[in-house]
């Protein structure tokens, strides 16, 4: 770390501060800023973050010579750290068209659909609260056709009628395998934890999302549940590319990094469907990253006073899913996908006024 020291040193001289004074500024240790700047500590993420607060953009250097020194470290010991520059190398693309600090720009005829969005939305704030026995029944009702959904998405066989006759009746349906009834009842149990984090008011983090993944696989897949992925995946009929192994838990630190960027400045549909999106194309674990990632865009959407949003299973549907995120993947335009999750936002409250 001898080159993030010299930089930050650099830095500090530039505003003729002393170690004292630059403790007092960040609220670091003086003795541990000491050590950063001799090269014999390596600076917490906490820390780097800090420190950039506090240099502005001129800070970002100091990141950036803090990510660089870590790879040298790295790398340095290895006998061909060429080869694995090279490797490393086919998945630069992703990392450039995904940065964390994004800036999202919406046409006007989107902005202008949002803003017919947030009157649905008004409109449903209204109405609520609702008698808890209309509350309930609401709940049942769209949260059984949101698991039949996102489940018919991946394959699932089980029709609307049999879904709620799992998961509401506790019934097993002859024909259908043990795998699709526990997708079943996982995914309802999954909707269930969404609501509790919403009455809670707690936010999105890494821990909720492996917990929404633990859900989803539990007894399908129990070594995998809630856990990031080890090995190379591809996606079945997709030209997308997921990002090797050794690439995800950075590129997870990006997109939580991108949340808390993001959610006091992107609107609610936006975000959610950015969430969405990002998770889908990390494709951070062996299975259920769909569904996973469902599950976050509506606990974005809950948390901001939307309904529960499902993406219909037909075929037809699927298929103009899929495309859209092709073409964010691929073409990095967002256009697309962001018009198909306004549009189910956009049902989801209508089919709700309507039923109230």
């Amino acid at each position: 770390m001898k080159n993030f020291g010299t930089t930050l040193k650099s830095f500090r001289l530039a505003k003729g501060w002393k170690i004292l004074d630059l403790a007092m500024a960040s609220g670091i240790d003086p003795s541990l800023l000491s050590k950063y700047e001799n090269g014999h500590r390596e600076p917490s993420t906490r820390h780097i973050h800090l420190l950039l607060d506090l240099f502005g953009v001129e800070g970002k250097q100091l990141k950036r010579q803090w990510l660089a020194d870590k790879i040298f470290e790295l790398v340095r010991e290895e006998e061909d750290p060429g080869s694995i520059w090279m490797l490393a190398d086919s998945r630069i693309e992703y990392l450039k068209s995904h940065p964390a600090s994004t800036t999202t720009v919406l046409s006007a005829d989107l902005l202008q659909d949002l803003q017919k969005l947030d009157s649905l939305k008004a409109a449903w704030s209204q109405v609520r609260p609702l008698p808890s026995i209309q509350k309930r029944k609401l709940h049942q009702y769209f949260h059984t056709m949101y698991t039949h959904d996102s489940n018919q998405i991946e394959g699932n066989t089980l029709t609307f009628q049999e879904t709620h006759l799992v998961v509401n009746e506790g019934m097993t349906i002859s024909g259908k395998t043990m795998r699709e009834h526990l997708e079943a009842i996982n995914h309802q149990e999954a909707i269930e934890y969404l609501v509790s984090l919403v009455d809670s008011k707690e936010d999105l983090n890494k821990r909720v999302l492996m917990e929404l993944h633990q859900l989803i696989l539990k007894s399908i897949d129990s070594q995998h549940a809630g856990v990031y992925r080890s090995v190379p995946v591809k996606i079945t009929g997709s030209s997308h590319e997921p990002p090797q192994p050794y690439l995800i838990d950075k590129l997870m630190e990006d997109y939580f990094m991108y949340y808390e960027r993001q959610k006091k400045v992107l609107h609610p549909v936006i975000l959610a469907a950015d969430l969405h999106e990002r998770l889908a194309s990390i494709h951070p674990f062996i299975d259920g990253n769909g569904r996973t990632s469902r599950l976050v865009m509506n606990l974005i959407l809950l948390r901001h006073g939307y309904t529960v949003t499902s993406l219909k299973g037909d075929s037809l549907t699927r298929l103009n899913y899929y495309q859209a995120l092709e073409n964010v993947q691929l073409n990095n335009d967002p256009t697309m996908f962001y018009r198909l999750i306004m549009d189910a936002a956009s049902r989801s409250l209508r089919e709700h006024l309507d039923a109230v």
